[in-house]
């Protein structure tokens, strides 16, 4: 009933629903779990060929879930002792809880290469993981002991709190890894932005990322991955502005006036987009197209645009979906649904390039920025020159 009544066309894409109920209602006398209910009901509304078609069981499902501490880091195994090194120690924003990194609070002094011998006082060697002697450990203050070589001679032992959830970290040091990798690639001339999804979060990265970067001659939107959302046009707004005019006064450094309208960005855009891109990372990939702001690459998006606004809450807990809104252009065709958005540059990030550290669509987005500077250089105009005395003409 729920998508009998709200599906955003009463067409349901041209199935027969009333027929697509009884025709899986005879499978309802083998029910035995929720399992197979929640498989059911998926194969139901997968019928209807459409995205944010979604059915959950009740939380958990009757699963354990394993708290799991994490310490932020990347660890190697030594071999020849059997202990574990930190690889990589991620570095955090230890400002904002979700984004802090264990290891390098003050005081700690823990650098890597150094070896994790003990955690509350057992003693880890491998085939043993860290992860198996980390359980249960998340946001509790934890013992571990540390040492430079392997051994616990001269060892200590140091006081953390591992983390329930890595991914801020990973991404920040993701997000800073591509930027530092642009601005090195461009002498500075170019700024890189990523977007994890088009809700509150991507908000929050957009503000973080782009006004410190407003003034560089060329930018890079990174969208793939995008977890999708609904705030694009918010985005957008930003991006479209035009430098119309500009305003100064006396006191101010030369070359620092205000533009008009405020904050805007003048210069050459790039966006890259790929298959994981959802939702309304497809719509953004697709609107920087019709807004004409720059080359898109990337590969095809995810191609899901028929969306959703929650979870219907069923009576035991579970939940389903109801596709209630589509996208359509100014043709009045219905637009990327269950095809996604083509790039105007096709690069294919191959997994063995990724394995090694390559990126070949960030490579061809810093190119195309750069052509774009050398045949089109934008700059803010410089303030006028003083007037003279009674000038004839305005202005001069």
């Amino acid at each position: 009933r729920q998508e009998r009544d709200y599906f955003f066309e009463a067409g349901m894409n041209g199935v027969d629903w009333e027929a697509v109920r009884k025709k899986y209602a005879v499978l309802l006398p083998y029910i035995a779990s929720r399992y197979d209910l929640t498989y059911i009901l998926g194969e139901l509304v997968g019928e209807l060929s459409n995205s944010h078609t979604y059915v959950n069981g009740p939380v958990g499902n009757g699963r354990h879930l394993v708290n799991e501490g994490l310490l932020g880091v990347d660890y190697e195994l030594d071999p020849a002792s059997g202990d574990y090194r930190f690889k990589k120690i991620y570095p955090g924003e230890n400002w904002d809880p979700q984004a802090r990194s264990p290891l390098t609070e003050p005081g700690l002094d823990v650098k890597e290469g150094d070896y994790l011998l003990a955690v509350n006082g057992r003693v880890l060697k491998s085939p043993q993981s860290p992860d198996q002697m980390l359980v249960n450990t998340a946001n509790q203050t934890t013992a571990i002991t540390i040492n430079s070589r392997p051994s616990l001679d001269g060892a200590r032992t140091i006081a953390v709190k591992p983390l329930a959830d890595e991914f801020q970290l990973r991404m920040n040091d993701m997000i800073e890894s591509n930027r530092r990798k642009v601005d090195a690639a461009t002498n500075g001339r170019v700024g890189y932005v990523y977007l994890p999804d088009m809700e509150d979060e991507g908000l929050n990265e957009f503000v973080k990322q782009y006004y410190p970067q407003i003034r560089k001659e060329g930018l890079i939107i990174d969208v793939r991955y995008n977890g999708g959302g609904f705030v694009d046009q918010l985005i957008f707004e930003r991006l479209r502005r035009i430098l119309a005019g500009m305003e100064s006064a006396r006191n101010w450094e030369i070359g620092s006036g205000n533009t008009i309208p405020p904050v805007v960005f003048h210069g050459s855009i790039a966006a890259i987009t790929n298959q994981y891109a959802a939702s309304d990372g497809d719509i953004f990939s697709e609107f920087f197209k019709v807004y004409k702001l720059g080359p898109l690459i990337g590969e095809r998006t995810w191609g899901g645009v028929r969306g959703i606004r929650g979870m219907m809450p069923l009576i035991d807990g579970g939940s389903v979906s109801r596709p209630e809104f589509s996208v359509y252009g100014l043709d009045s065709k219905w637009v990327v649904e269950n095809h996604g958005v083509e790039p105007d540059i096709v690069v294919d990030d191959r997994p063995d390039d990724v394995v090694r550290g390559k990126d070949a669509q960030l490579d061809r987005a810093i190119q195309e920025v750069m052509k774009q500077i050398e045949a089109h250089p934008e700059s803010l105009p410089p303030r006028p020159p003083d007037l003279p005395a009674y000038p004839d003409k305005p202005g001069l």
